[in-house]
Formats: C-alpha cells, structure tokens, sequence
C-alpha cells in the first residue's frame, strides 16, 4: 500500500547527508548495481557529497528521491552524457521494505526521471548488469527493452552491462 506521507522530489545541495546515507544503503544493498564499490564511496568527503547532492538542480541531469515519512527510501537520477546518446537513467534503488506494486515507489521516481528527460530526448536509456535479473525483469516491466548493445562491466565480478531503451514519445 503507497503511504500518503511519501513525498518525491529532486535533490539539493543541503541534502547531502542524507544522499550520503542512502548512497552508502544502496551499494550495501546491491553492490554491483552502480558502478562504485562501498569502499570508495566511504572515502568521498562533504564536498563531493554536497556535489552529487546538487545533481538534483543541474542543468544537465537530476537526482530524485522518495522520502516516507522523514525516511529516504529511494533514488533515481539521470544525466546527458554526450550530445548525442540523450539522456540515462542511473542510481535506481528502492528500499526493500517499499518495493513493489503496491508501493509504487519505483513508478513515481521514474515519472519524475520521465519528465526530466522528456525535455533532453526521446528515449530514456539505462545500463543493468546481466547479473541483476530483478532490476531486468522491473525496467522490462515499465516499458524498457534490451537493444543488443553492451559493454564491461568495470568493476568485480565483471561481466556485462546490457543497455535499454524506452521510448518516452
């Protein structure tokens, strides 16, 4: 069931502690899910986590979150890497305890990352590991298919990064 306390919004520079925590959950969670081992994001100091925090209000991409009741439980964000790939979807998580249907917290974050890219692109791209069948079968779910294209993963276990594709228009 969706709580009526959730509340979904881009980040700011200001919430970095709380980007922190929950970059750190994240990685704790699924570490092979975002390209950063929990090691390295231990050594990230306030700056650089003020600096991800304001990814919420860069020109070029955002950061979302769920919060529930004061409780940040989950995250997407988005960004341009290039003139020509449009925009990518990264740094999809969701709390374990609100995943699902019901919750609906992964629809709503990835409404907000919709409407961000709908103004940079067509399509919004993403990258998942091969090995993260969960995360396969929720993107196939929302209208996301593989297009064939991959590449390294650069981090251990290796493996491949398989890219997807949903139209937005």
């Amino acid at each position: 069931m969706r709580s009526t306390d959730l509340v979904i919004r881009t980040t700011t520079e200001d919430d970095w502690r709380e980007v922190r925590a929950l970059r750190l959950e994240m990685l704790r969670d699924t570490p092979i899910a975002y390209g950063e081992t929990l090691e390295h994001a231990l050594t990230v100091d306030e700056s650089g986590w003020r600096t991800r925090a304001a990814r919420g209000t860069a020109p070029r991409q955002t950061a979302v979150v769920a919060i529930d009741g004061g409780r940040w439980v989950g995250h997407m964000g988005g960004y341009i890497p290039d003139a020509t790939s449009g925009p990518m979807l990264v740094g999809v998580y969701v709390a374990p305890d609100h995943r699902g249907e019901k919750a609906g917290v992964a629809r709503l974050l990835l409404e907000a990352v919709e409407r961000w890219a709908l103004g940079h692109g067509d399509t919004l791209r993403l990258e998942v590991h091969e090995d993260n069948p969960r995360a396969l079968r929720f993107y196939e779910k929302l209208g996301f298919t593989l297009t064939g294209r991959s590449r390294e993963y650069e981090l251990e276990p290796g493996g491949l990064e398989l890219e997807m594709i949903k139209p937005l228009r």
